[in-house]
């Protein structure tokens, strides 16, 4: 029976390690053992949430985007879609992989293929988070939003942002768009290396005011398409 329990608390940390390992951006390079070099794909790990966008390198069209929750087993790795663009089948359903970690590069495995990632960055600040949206002001007044099936989450990780609108019900998938960015002294920047609704945003930067108060990120400043907007997103 100590043998037992002892085991079970290795594999807990064993998989807590790991897991912290995966936080953070990666890119993918290889898949079967072949270079990726028409597309970019950015996969972004935080608090037991993925996601990950994919464009075309030359045209910055929009390919493909997936995340929802994962965790760590013995070595299995498993992900369960809460979104996938390529595949709504997946959505709510345990996907299994072997996985090996070697410094900076990840290898996930299942029968069908092999994809090798390398860490682009591991860079945290004070907007590291998984985030949901439950405000958005509108003439003048904060309207609260009650997330459920349909919902507008942001992961921030590794110095890259990734905002997704779905419904994980309906399998339905409205938007996403994603990048890196940076957090300093009460600015917030987002440079927009992908945009599911119009390719010519890529390239842009946008700056907004944020502070964290009560534990809610407040972002206030002006959408791409130069709307005011002044939303509160709140962990989850």
């Amino acid at each position: 029976m100590k043998k037992i329990f002892l085991t079970s608390v290795f594999l807990f940390f064993f998989g807590s390690i790991f897991a912290q390992e995966l936080e953070g951006a990666w890119l993918l390079t290889h898949k079967n053992g072949k270079e990726i070099a028409n597309r970019k794909v950015v996969k972004i790990y935080q608090d037991g949430y993925f996601t990950y966008g994919s464009k075309e390198i030359n045209t910055n069209k929009f390919l493909s985007a997936a995340g929802g929750n994962y965790s760590l087993n013995d070595s299995t790795y498993i992900e369960i879609h809460d979104f996938n663009t390529m595949d709504s089948s997946t959505i709510g359903k345990k996907s299994r992989y072997s996985f090996s970690i070697d410094g900076d590069i990840l290898k996930v495995t299942n029968e069908h293929t092999t994809k090798t990632w390398k860490k682009t960055s591991d860079r945290t600040d004070d907007l590291t988070r998984n985030w949901v949206i439950t405000g958005r002001e509108r003439n003048g007044e904060m309207n609260i939003i009650t997330p459920g099936d349909r919902r507008t989450i942001k992961i921030l990780s590794g110095g890259h942002f990734q905002w997704i609108a779905f419904n994980s019900a309906t399998k339905e998938f409205i938007g996403t768009g994603g990048g890196t960015y940076s957090a300093n002294n009460g600015v917030y920047t987002e440079n927009i290396e992908f945009f599911s609704h119009d390719d010519s945003r890529v390239g842009a930067s946008l700056k907004f005011e944020y502070k964290v108060k009560d534990g809610k990120w407040h972002h206030r400043g002006k959408s791409s398409k130069g709307d005011p907007i002044y939303e509160i997103w709140s962990p989850f």
